[in-house]
């Protein structure tokens, strides 16, 4: 019998390979996907610039996980594009993206009161173009025509709220098939007119503020916003309690900044009724991003989720999915609300159901402890069925379920995690399932990750012409 053989091992698990980018000069290059200890990294080559080992993930079951999420994409009604150079060059959609816009945005302006470190569109008060209502109509058009009955649009900037047509451009979304729309702001306007948000409840139902807010902390806020605006921030949402306006929260996280208040936003969160639910966002480098440090101030995904399902919150391990459209780089939980009672309901609906090829409805009838948490738990009263058909709407890329009249869209708390990709964690896969698209002047349709990296900055032309 021959003697036993003492080979020696490898160090990491090779779990897979992808396409990313050499983190010097955006090259397409190949990545090996490795798993060591509970870490998840590509390891790239590029031949001008060597080697590079990248953190993509600090949770290897979370990440193996979201891969059993995959299921078939929901494609737009029309593309803009062809496929001719390869992804990720030819966006616009093109027939080889394999997912619609789940959430679109369109910037009206570049014009900004702020000028914030940290800022993938390098707005700032310097800059001063605002688009005129016949270029924003007919980006909306474009939208609807990939879209036919687009789910969620967001007005962006700059700052939103500065353009000098912002509440004709409000009401011109609302005469369009677009189910819910997003006032995305930096609360500064906000905080200081009232006779302005007030005229923001006109939009509702189907409206909401998707609020700046990424720390209670000002040291925080000055080295992300350039400027403490603890104060500023918390007048703005007083306003919106006020009116009554829906408001999600919205915090870019850098680590070793503000990820220790992650669990305190959401607690926060809680103590206002006007809010619907809290989004992170690992800080993304692109754009303007000063004095950003790649090997200390990146945070991934998986940080972020831990740091909610160990938090004092009501949110644990099951609670937390990945999104079934873009589970690699989405994650979300949802509950039903009563004030400050919360009970996460993602946990309850059936993996299977969350993963139907065919858009189903399910009813809380069909599962007993989708009832049992509803009804021992919540006392919920005055429901329209306008309000119920907006809620149902907004759960996103899930069921949609069947909820008793009493629940609003009040009664619904969602927290999600939300990562661009980048020079370090860009993955082609992840790219091709991207959802949340920009809608560019000229009607293109460009996924937020690669538009950031390649086509706001011209980028892309470069490539092209040395292609």
């Amino acid at each position: 019998m021959a003697d036993n053989i003492d080979r020696k091992k490898s160090s990491y698990m090779f779990y897979g390979e992808t396409t990313s980018l050499c983190e010097k000069c955006l090259a397409l290059v190949p990545a090996k996907i490795i798993i060591e200890d509970d870490n998840v990294y590509f390891k790239k080559h590029c031949k001008e610039h060597g080697s590079q080992k990248t953190l993509v993930s600090t949770d290897s079951g979370y990440y193996r996980e979201t891969k059993n999420f995959i299921k078939p994409g929901d494609k737009p009604e029309k593309y803009f594009s062809k496929t001719e150079y390869g992804c990720p060059y030819d966006c616009g959609l093109c027939p080889d993206h394999e997912q619609h816009s789940c959430l679109a945005l369109i910037e009206i302006t570049d014009h900004c009161d702020l000028t914030c470190p940290v800022c993938f569109a390098e707005s700032s008060p310097h800059r001063n173009n605002h688009l005129d209502l016949k270029t924003i109509e007919f980006m909306m058009d474009k939208l609807v025509e990939a879209e036919g009955k687009p789910d969620l649009l967001q007005i962006s900037g700059g700052e939103p709220t500065r353009h000098p047509d912002i509440i004709e451009i409000l009401k011109l979304a609302k005469t369009k098939p677009i189910r819910h729309i997003m006032l995305n702001t930096n609360g500064v306007r906000i905080s200081e007119d009232k006779a302005f948000v007030k005229e923001l409840t006109q939009f509702q139902p189907g409206f909401e503020v998707y609020l700046q807010f990424d720390s209670l902390d000002n040291e925080s806020l000055e080295n992300l916003r350039g400027e403490g605006l603890e104060d500023t921030r918390l007048k703005a949402l007083e306003v919106l309690e006020e009116f009554g306006i829906s408001t999600t929260l919205v915090a870019v996280v850098k680590k070793g900044l503000n990820e220790s208040e992650i669990n305190p936003l959401i607690n926060f969160a809680l103590g206002y009724k006007c809010v619907r639910g809290v989004t992170f966002q690992p800080v993304q480098d692109a754009g303007r991003n000063a004095n950003f440090d790649a090997y200390k101030d990146r945070i991934c995904q998986s940080d972020i989720r831990r740091e909610i399902i160990k938090g004092d919150n009501a949110f644990g391990e099951d609670d937390v999915i990945p999104l079934p459209c873009n589970p690699g780089q989405i994650s979300i939980a949802y509950a039903l609300r009563q004030g400050r009672n919360i009970v996460p309901i993602t946990s309850l609906v059936p993996k299977e159901e969350l993963l139907r090829d065919i858009p189903n409805t399910i009813s809380f009838e069909q599962y007993p402890e989708l009832k049992k948490a509803l009804f021992n738990s919540l006392t919920i009263s005055n429901c329209t069925d306008e309000k119920l058909e907006e809620m149902r709407e907004l759960l996103c890329c899930l069921p949609k379920i069947e909820l008793p009249s009493e629940i609003t869209y009040e009664n619904i708390f969602r927290v999600s995690i939300i990562e661009f990709m980048d020079r370090h964690n860009f993955c082609l896969g992840g790219v091709k399932r991207s959802c949340i698209h920009f809608v560019t002047p000229k009607g293109e349709i460009i996924p937020f990750d690669t538009y950031n990296l390649f086509y706001r900055n011209g980028e892309i032309e470069k490539i092209r012409k040395n292609d």
